[in-house]
């Protein structure tokens, strides 16, 4: 009896999935599956076949790629004509440990957990209760096809596996910032830069920033490449 019942909403699911008020491919054929199903995590939701198939996702709220603190959705895997960009199980990232990014960043998890574990490190212990404390990042960049360091016939960033973020500043909760363009030398906040800085060492593969190479006089560059000699920290 009970298969009975549960073939019967499985039924009616299907049914009320293909009804109208979805959303239709662009030829007008067989409508595609949206937000007329039933949320997942409800009973009937998780009767439904449909629920956890393509597009965007959802993770338990506050633990994307596994990680609790670690805020955003899963999005489709992005791809791209250009060899060496793309990213197959790509998230976007909206806030780590509380700390919200200005923008979403599009990361793998790999990086996204890596960003979680500096500012857990680094970020926090570095700026204390200056200021109130961390209220935010200010990303400069994430995902985006390009070479490294915008050099035509350079080899690809690791911007553009998703293995990359640029942070230009620390946002604190009584409307501060700490700024690495103006505030890396001579200033009250140059300290907690050095040190947050220093942190990311070994929590990723490249860290760079102010006196690297020129590039990155502006913003904290971060990525999780993995290089024979061990982590480049400049």
């Amino acid at each position: 009896m009970r298969q009975l019942v549960m073939v019967t909403v499985l039924c009616s699911l299907t049914l009320v999935g293909c009804s109208g008020g979805g959303s239709r491919d662009s030829g007008g054929g067989i409508p595609i599956i949206g937000e007329v199903l039933p949320r997942a995590g409800s009973f009937v939701g998780s009767l439904n076949p449909f629920s956890r198939r393509g597009g965007r996702s959802r993770e338990a709220e506050g633990r994307l790629c596994g990680v609790r603190g670690i805020e955003g959705e899963r999005i489709p895997p992005i791809t791209s004509s250009v060899e060496g960009c793309g990213v197959a199980d790509p998230v976007r990232v909206t806030r780590v440990d509380g700390v919200r990014l200005t923008q979403a960043a599009i990361l793998d998890c790999e990086t996204a957990e890596a960003l979680h574990t500096w500012v857990r490190r680094g970020v926090r212990p570095a700026v204390g209760r200056t200021g109130g404390g961390v209220e935010g990042l200010r990303v400069a960049a994430h995902y985006i096809c390009r070479p490294m360091n915008h050099r035509p016939g350079a080899r690809i960033s690791e911007h553009g596996r998703g293995r990359a973020i640029d942070i230009s500043a620390v946002l604190l909760k009584n409307g501060d910032e700490m700024d690495v363009l103006s505030d890396w030398r001579g200033s009250r906040h140059s300290r907690a830069l050095r040190s947050m800085h220093g942190r990311a060492c070994g929590i990723f593969g490249t860290t760079l920033g102010p006196g690297s190479d020129g590039f990155h006089e502006d913003h904290f560059h971060y990525d999780t490449a993995r290089h024979g000699t061990g982590p480049i920290c400049r």
